[in-house]
């Protein structure tokens, strides 16, 4: 199979996206870019379609599928209800980098859902891929267009690195606005929680209802809520150890990392820590340390970097919880596989 990239220049992707809405609706697989990152779509409503999805990625097939929607309207044909909550987070923030688990119609099969009741759903942002979505008329179970554990696709080259050959087309639309994957909630005793923190962050949400973060670990053998929270995500080549806290004591830590001789060490940090490290320093810069917008952005092609740039390790600088925060340090925390370390003042 040959992987076709096409680009979505108006005049030309008005032609191609009803031949690509045919292709999903009869089975196959077409990447889409979305304002999050790239998702590897299929007929939501095929169970063969998904189980091709999971071969493609190499996902355990307990790890559910994300559903997308071109519109909030076509929701109710897949749920059993929404509640009035829902809807009010459905009016606040889609399309747009959302996705609410619902109890699921039996429309929905049982491989897409990874085997759970419920089902999340999320409308993208992405004009092109609304009009995919729309042009297959069908819904897109997609998760993020990469091989299984490792680092999500924020442009179309990256999916075509590890896609080449697996599926039938790559809908190229440029590097994706945030970078990071949605945030995913769910309703439960009247208050939100959040299963997986994305770019619609926890004060966003805790203006519509009470608000917290899952904090359960699952046990071997159990089924994750939603996707993305049972498996190690996001790991690149080398192993990654992440130094967060007091900034100037991070600083200092990663800076005796370059008086080592033992390993070939690269440094995944801002642009203010970068300045300090000696000239020849294998270094991705990924942002300012006061713009979590951009540290979201270049998040997944700082890790993606050192997979082409080959170290034995990775030295990363992290950031606080706040804000936008919360969703960079989960990337983070799976990605290193927990290798955090909280550096505190004295």
């Amino acid at each position: 199979m040959i992987t076709e990239i096409i680009k979505t220049d108006e005049s030309y992707y008005v032609k191609k996206v009803f031949e690509l809405g045919k292709i999903l609706r009869d089975g196959g697989l077409v990447a889409f870019p979305t304002e999050t990152v790239y998702g590897l779509g299929g007929n939501a409503l095929d169970s063969d379609a998904s189980r091709k999805i999971y071969a493609a990625k190499g996902r355990p097939s307990d790890n559910p599928l994300i559903v997308h929607v071109s519109s909030s309207e076509e929701v109710i044909h897949y749920v059993k209800e929404i509640s009035p909550l829902e809807q009010k987070l459905m009016d606040a923030f889609w399309p747009g980098p959302l996705t609410i688990v619902f109890p699921k119609e039996d429309i929905i099969p049982s491989e897409t859902s990874g085997g759970l009741s419920t089902v999340a759903i999320r409308c993208p942002e992405n004009k092109a891929t609304r009009a995919l979505i729309k042009a297959a008329g069908v819904p897109l179970a997609g998760p993020s267009a990469n091989i299984s554990g490792r680092p999500s696709p924020t442009t179309a080259e990256a999916v075509f690195h590890d896609m080449n050959g697996k599926i039938q087309a790559i809908v190229d639309d440029g590097p994706c606005r945030i970078g990071l994957e949605s945030t995913i909630i769910g309703i439960e005793n009247n208050q939100i929680v959040i299963y997986r923190p994305g770019g619609i962050t926890l004060e966003m949400l805790s203006s519509f209802a009470p608000t917290v973060v899952d904090q359960a670990i699952l046990e071997a053998g159990s089924h994750p809520k939603a996707p993305g929270m049972k498996y190690r995500h996001y790991a690149p080549a080398a192993p990654l150890t992440v130094y967060t806290g007091n900034q100037e004591k991070v600083v200092r830590k990663i800076l005796t990392y370059t008086t080592l001789s033992d390993k070939k060490y690269g440094f995944l940090v801002s642009r203010e820590t970068a300045e300090k490290l000696p000239d020849g320093s294998p270094l991705f810069i990924w942002g300012s340390r006061d713009d979590k917008e951009s540290l979201a952005h270049n998040l997944f092609n700082g890790l993606l970097y050192f997979n082409e740039h080959p170290v034995d390790q990775i030295i990363g600088e992290g950031t606080d919880y706040k804000g936008l925060g919360l969703a960079i340090m989960n990337r983070m925390t799976k990605a290193s596989g927990y290798h955090i370390v909280v550096v505190k003042k004295d």
